[in-house]
């Protein structure tokens, strides 16, 4: 008889600020995705802090008042790990490991330990190695106050390299051979792609957690990683896809999220190679998530960042079946009605006029709704750019319509 596995989730707590520029509304949404990024790192969130501030306290983040109050609900209830919704500074992050006797992490860190569980390969791993050198380089001087020279005197003068010296050249050194190592696989993996000839390449991208891998799998009877995790997917897939005659290459890529911190974005440029050298992107977005929008927006300006902003574009809403909106009822008459009330029709016809009608459609990935509608509109993007390229191939591919009816003859 097979052993139940247990798994042992860390008690966490976690703590974001309420500031001009970001809402209290705003900030449950964070904390809601960093409560998910726990769960998906391997912790339990027993508790939410929050707190009021113009800008975050240049000492300890929050305020003395609240960081007491954290320190003595740490205590009391055997909380592990208090993880910060933004980036802490050096400084900060020891101020806070003086007053509270835990671990301490900030999203970018939890971020990358994420990223760290879910490297399969050894690209991957090298990214998020070199992710990781470079927040850590200037956060060792809390490491080793136990061996700095802190005293003069006798004893303590003259030359000498200190510990905490040491290791920020062996940090150094390290970055550096990461940088040579990811730029050799880099020339390697450029000749894969030269070598892939002049087929059309599609691309998936889109926010962590929408269901770009479920989608490979569907239209390219693939067999990637699928899991209701952030970031399931770090290692870029490419697949040979054919939809009637027409072939085609197509590849899954890192999702993005907001507030990805500036190291991962660099040394993850290179993944994204597969989507800078793309002729069409599919922009999977998960309609059923209330923030829809707001990912469209760190998606869009994650393209912007890697000049891969002006693509041939579809966007393609998935998770349909998932979508629920909010209601008003009839005698309601304070409650005013905003985009999240829209009905699925409404959304629909906004983007369909946002983008052009072929430019967007809707679909469920795991339940195959609208499927035969999305392999068309692919099927038409595709073949499109194909016979530009190939001009004497227009007679090969037909148009989809076509393609089916001499299949059924």
């Amino acid at each position: 008889m097979l052993e139940k596995e247990v798994i042992n989730f860390e008690r966490t707590a976690i703590v974001g600020i309420i500031t001009q520029n970001q809402s209290e509304e705003k900030l449950n949404e964070y904390l809601d995705e960093l409560e998910f990024l726990t769960f998906t790192a391997g912790g339990e969130v027993i508790k939410r802090f929050s707190q009021k501030m113009e800008r975050p306290n240049p000492k300890t983040f929050v305020g003395t008042g609240k960081i007491d109050e954290i320190n003595l609900f740490v205590k009391e209830n055997n909380i592990s790990t208090l993880i910060f919704d933004d980036e802490l500074s050096p400084s900060q992050q020891k101020n806070i490991s003086r007053i509270i006797d835990c671990k301490i992490l900030d999203r970018t860190n939890l971020i990358l330990d994420i990223f760290a569980q879910r490297a399969e390969t050894s690209y991957a791993r090298t990214q998020v190695e070199l992710a990781q050198c470079q927040y850590l380089l200037p956060r060792l001087s809390g490491l080793w106050t136990h061996l700095e020279r802190q005293k003069g005197g006798i004893g303590m003068r003259g030359p000498g390299e200190t510990e905490i010296e040491t290791d920020r050249r062996i940090v150094r050194d390290r970055i550096s051979l990461l940088k040579d190592k990811i730029k050799t696989i880099d020339k390697q993996m450029s000749i894969q792609r030269s070598n892939r000839g002049a087929m059309v390449r599609v691309a998936l991208v889109g926010y962590t957690n929408v269901g770009k891998s479920t989608l490979m799998n569907a239209i390219g009877k693939s067999d990637v990683f699928v899991e209701n995790k952030l970031f399931a997917t770090l290692d870029t897939t490419v697949r040979k896809v054919v939809i009637k005659n027409l072939p085609f290459l197509l590849s899954d890529t890192v999702g993005f999220i907001r507030k990805l911190p500036t190291q991962l974005v660099d040394s993850f440029k290179s993944t994204l190679d597969e989507v800078r050298e793309a002729d069409l992107l599919l922009h999977v977005v998960d309609i059923s998530h209330p923030d829809f929008e707001d990912h469209i927006e760190s998606v869009n300006q994650t393209l912007l960042e890697i000049k891969s902003n002006d693509k041939p574009t579809i966007m393609v809403f998935n998770k349909i079946d998932a979508y629920k909106h909010l209601t008003i009822d009839e005698d309601d008459l304070i409650t005013e009605r905003t985009r999240r009330h829209y009905t699925l029709e409404e959304w629909k016809q906004t983007w369909m006029s946002n983008v052009g009608e072929d430019k967007a459609l809707f679909i469920s990935a795991t339940q195959k709704q609208n499927f035969e509608e999305f392999r068309e509109m692919v099927y038409e993007a595709v073949r499109q750019i194909h016979i530009t390229r190939f001009p004497y191939n227009k007679f090969l591919y037909p148009d989809y319509k076509d393609a089916i009816e001499k299949e059924e003859e």
